[in-house]
């Protein structure tokens, strides 16, 4: 049996300065055991994305990437949450993100079904069946640690990994184990998978660690029209219609870390008010594409006196051409094969950002810094202009952020 209800209407500006968020409200007969909702509008003339909300909360978002989405009992397509529809009244959230002046047409049809449809034919056409592929063969390289002979300090150890990285759950093209074999072959030992607004992969990631032998840390990224953050660890979903405050709120709550993302990242830079609480910023991010430019830098600067700085490729899909590890945050932490121990060590501040696993590296080690494979490369902070002439260069540490950068002030590592 099937049931279908149809809303058709048009977003104005005003809808859009009214609320980034609007939602179309309907009630599933009783004997529905599965929904599914459609968009329809002229992706042309403008942009709506589109999630769900359930009786019980929160089900699922998928923003601009996807024009459809289907929850049963046992699945639902990536991004949401699958299980059987609660009675009440439900929501499909429609996020305003660019209507055009004369506004934008859409309709949205929603269908219940008594019969769950089968996995295989609602996400044949996406071609990805989430945890069930396996982890593309690849031999799995030695820690970045022991690759590059850097010393362990009072029980801790460096690991090197990606802080910013999605997958089919949102607008990314890998599934989660296609991704985590993907970072293994970089070289990787961690990875965060952040998808936008959305755990739905939270559930996969254990196996896909175990598989990749990549330690993969729960992330989500909390995804506005003023500006992005990522929050770290195990936590429940994070309401973005929500003020920015209420995030750093919620990941404290949870032992998490709050990131504000790609802060001057064109039209995804931040634009919320600095000061809400987050513990770190992303400040080398893959649209940093001319580090001899300093803005990143001098917002950190404004941001804090001695900012935890973070690094993330943004990874979406192989042909866009910044991949896992680019650039790479290394972190100084007790076990890196467990995602927890890398979340207290980044709310701690040990870290470093280089351009790649092995790339150039400097890193505050104790009282000393370490400074790797970086001959020809000044050492810049606050009271230090140093020149490194050796592959490996230890120096007494000074506070505050520091730097490599070229002789012609191109930024090659960064150190918190």
């Amino acid at each position: 049996m099937e049931h279908v209800f149809r809303h058709r209407g048009v977003h104005t500006l005003s809808d859009r300065v009214s609320a980034p968020v609007h939602d179309v409200p309907f009630e599933p007969p009783a004997w529905a055991r599965a929904l599914r909702v459609h968009l329809s509008y002229d992706r042309t003339a403008g942009t709506i994305d589109l999630g769900c909300e359930g009786p019980d909360g929160f089900r699922g978002w998928s923003g601009g990437a996807r024009e459809e989405y289907t929850i049963a009992p046992e699945w639902a397509t990536p991004g949401y949450l699958p299980g059987e529809p609660e009675p009440g009244t439900w929501r499909v959230l429609l996020g305003l993100y660019r209507v055009p002046e004369e506004g934008l047409p859409y309709e949205v049809t929603i269908s219940a079904y008594d019969t769950p449809p089968a996995l295989t034919e609602a996400l044949g056409a996406l071609g990805a069946l989430g945890a069930q592929d396996a982890v593309p063969p690849g031999e799995r390289p030695p820690p970045a640690a022991v690759r590059r002979g850097l010393p362990g300090l009072s029980g801790l150890t460096w690991a090197a990994g990606d802080l910013h990285a999605h997958t089919v759950h949102s607008d990314g093209a890998l599934t989660v184990p296609q991704l985590a074999g993907h970072a293994r072959d970089l070289g990787l030992d961690f990875l965060a998978v952040t998808d936008h607004n959305t755990t739905s992969h939270h559930p996969e990631l254990p196996a896909a660690a175990r598989a990749s032998g990549v330690t993969l840390i729960p992330g989500q990224e909390v995804t506005t029209d003023l500006g992005h953050a990522n929050a770290f660890g195990e936590m429940s979903w994070i309401d973005f219609r929500r003020p920015p405050e209420t995030w750093a709120h919620a990941a404290d709550a949870a032992g998490g870390v709050l990131s504000i993302n790609h802060p001057v990242a064109a039209d995804c830079a931040w634009r919320h008010p600095p000061g809400i609480g987050a513990h770190a910023a992303e400040i080398w991010h893959w649209s940093w594409w001319d580090r001899t430019w300093g803005a990143p830098l001098a917002w950190a600067g404004a941001w804090s006196p001695n900012p935890v700085m973070l690094g993330g490729s943004d990874f979406h899909r192989p042909e866009d051409g910044h991949p896992p590890g680019s650039p790479t945050t290394w972190i100084l932490a007790e076990d890196p094969s467990a995602p927890a121990s890398i979340v207290n060590a980044i709310r701690a501040g040990r870290t470093a950002v280089s351009a790649s696993p092995d790339g150039p590296l400097l890193l505050r080690h104790g009282p000393d810094f370490l400074v790797l494979d970086a001959e020809g490369l000044i050492l810049w902070g606050p009271a230090i202009r140093h020149v490194i002439q050796a592959p490996l260069t230890t120096l007494p540490a000074q506070p505050g952020p520091h730097r490599l950068e070229t002789p012609r002030n191109e930024i090659i590592a960064l150190c918190t």
